[in-house]
């Protein structure tokens, strides 16, 4: 039995060409079933459905063999145990800087002062700072993160961006791009020395699929 682990929403709904390519079709859908294990037309694969943040866990300690997740997530948690074959280039998005309308970002970044930022991606952010030699307090939060230049919680926020419209209705500008995400297949190495034929099955029909979408791997 060959395992992957899936979020729902849009890494879900983008990964479904790559499993048909796959021969792969998953039976039930996962906005309108309960079911967290979910069958495909295949007796020997399956998926479940976690929480994107969680995808990684599962792969790196055999809960399931691949995974797809965003870049972000994996930069987050880590990678200890696990193969990242395949940049799928799906669900893109970017991670970025924003500040309310009227901040001044960049004479505060030049001058050296201390800002507070609000956000989930910890690592991402503390790496981005450091680098810029910018003294950032981080403030952890998990969702609406908007609110938080908005009540004077923090002075900017890092987050994923993909239109800009939720900044854009919360009064907020994007001041830097620290990276463009996409999601990876993650593999863990133990079940793909177990499992290595139908294994290599599935991530060579994932690689087929994205070199004839001509995007680079």
């Amino acid at each position: 039995m060959i395992t992957l682990a899936l979020s729902k929403g849009r890494i879900f709904d983008d990964a479904l060409p790559l499993l048909r390519a796959a021969d792969i079709e998953v039976l039930d859908d996962p906005e309108k079933s309960r079911k967290l294990i979910l069958d495909t037309n295949r007796d020997d694969v399956r998926v479940l459905v976690v929480r994107a943040t969680d995808v990684p866990t599962y792969v790196q300690y055999g809960g399931a063999d691949l995974g797809i997740t965003g870049l972000d997530t994996l930069l987050e948690h880590g990678s200890d145990g696990m193969y990242q074959p395949l940049d799928l280039q799906i669900a893109r998005c970017r991670i970025s800087v924003a500040v309310r309308a009227g901040f001044d970002y960049a004479s505060s970044v030049r001058q050296g002062s201390r800002l507070t930022v609000a956000t989930k991606y910890m690592a991402i952010a503390r790496d981005f700072f450091a680098a810029k030699g910018v003294h950032a307090d981080l403030v952890k939060l998990y969702g609406s993160m908007e609110l938080a230049p908005l009540t004077g919680l923090a002075d900017a926020i890092v987050d994923l961006v993909s239109t800009g419209s939720t900044l854009r209705a919360n009064n907020l500008v994007e001041v830097e791009r620290i990276m463009d995400i996409s999601s990876r297949l993650v593999v863990n190495q133990a079940a793909l020395k177990l499992k290595p034929v139908p294994m290599r099955r599935i991530i060579d029909a994932f690689a087929a699929a994205v070199r004839d979408r001509g995007e680079p791997q």
